[in-house]
């Protein structure tokens, strides 16, 4: 069972919505026989706010489902009421965020394309920090939990169900000069280090790639359970968006195969970050 809320959320979603749809029902069908709306019924399936085991409940029983899987499902509910680790840092974390941060928390596996910046999960905090002050409008100390933030969620790499990390980084996000001389440096001499982890890989795809299938920066998320399809996420200075439709994601999908395919191999591309060192 995917090990965060904001994931067990998700899952209740997919199964609500299996069980209806094995039912030949819609939403409005759902709502009218349980005296329900059929909004209602479509925002637990979306799970959009939180879900209360007594609806579950209702649910499962209108449905027939097993006892077994009724009982499996309203734990769910449960357990996706609890607080992530994430919102002790209150408004450091906006709500579009803390959709991913719980996600991210969950995913086995994380595959991320980046073009301007190095990624959030392999930058520094003295990186992380300029980035912020740049782009936030938010006082001192809202900055400073946000670069906490990101330094919490490098942790699950290192820890014992850590993900594997495949990141494609644009030649010009490396030579693109956050802060001075000595912390790109330090910047630098991290990547190098990160990159011999054993769930880590880091490729270049360096300026004489040519033409590629990719026109930002996004992030592929995979999930240990195989009732838990992939989302593709992408983010901008004030929300974000998930993709969760097949078609989509087997999109995104081809787009990092070609860019991996596109890119220098991990040893070269750790050649290129020396040599930007030196």
């Amino acid at each position: 069972m995917a090990g965060s809320p904001t994931a067990r959320r998700r899952r209740l979603a997919i199964e609500l919505k299996r069980l209806r749809e094995d039912n030949k029902l819609t939403c409005n069908d759902v709502g009218k026989a349980l005296d329900w709306s059929g909004s209602k019924v479509n925002r637990l399936e979306t799970g959009q706010g939180r879900v209360q085991p007594s609806d579950v409940d209702a649910l499962c029983r209108f449905y027939e489902t097993s006892d077994d899987l009724r009982e499996l499902l309203k734990e769910l509910a449960k357990q996706s009421k609890t607080r992530g680790w994430w919102h002790a840092y209150g408004s450091a974390v906006p709500s579009w965020f803390s959709v991913y941060v719980g996600l991210e928390a969950a995913a086995s596996s994380l595959r991320t394309y980046e073009c301007e910046f190095i990624p959030g999960l392999l930058q520094t905090e003295s990186y992380a920090r300029e980035l912020h002050l740049a782009t936030s409008q938010s006082p001192p100390g809202d900055v400073e939990r946000m670069i906490a933030v990101r330094m919490k969620r490098q942790s699950l790499l290192t820890g014992p169900s850590a993900p594997s990390l495949w990141a494609i980084v644009h030649e010009s996000a490396l030579r693109h000069a956050i802060g001075d001389k000595e912390a790109m440096r330090a910047q630098y001499e991290h990547l190098l280090c990160v990159s011999q982890l054993s769930n880590i890989t880091v490729q270049v795809l360096p300026f004489d790639a040519g033409s590629y299938p990719a026109t930002g920066a996004y992030t592929i998320l995979g999930f240990p359970e195989q009732e838990d399809p992939d989302i593709v996420y992408r983010d901008g200075l004030t929300d974000a968006v998930y993709l969760e439709q097949a078609d989509d994601v087997a999109r995104y999908t081809r787009s990092f195969d070609n860019l991996r395919a596109l890119s220098l191999s991990p040893r070269r591309s750790n050649s290129v970050i020396r040599q930007l060192m030196a």
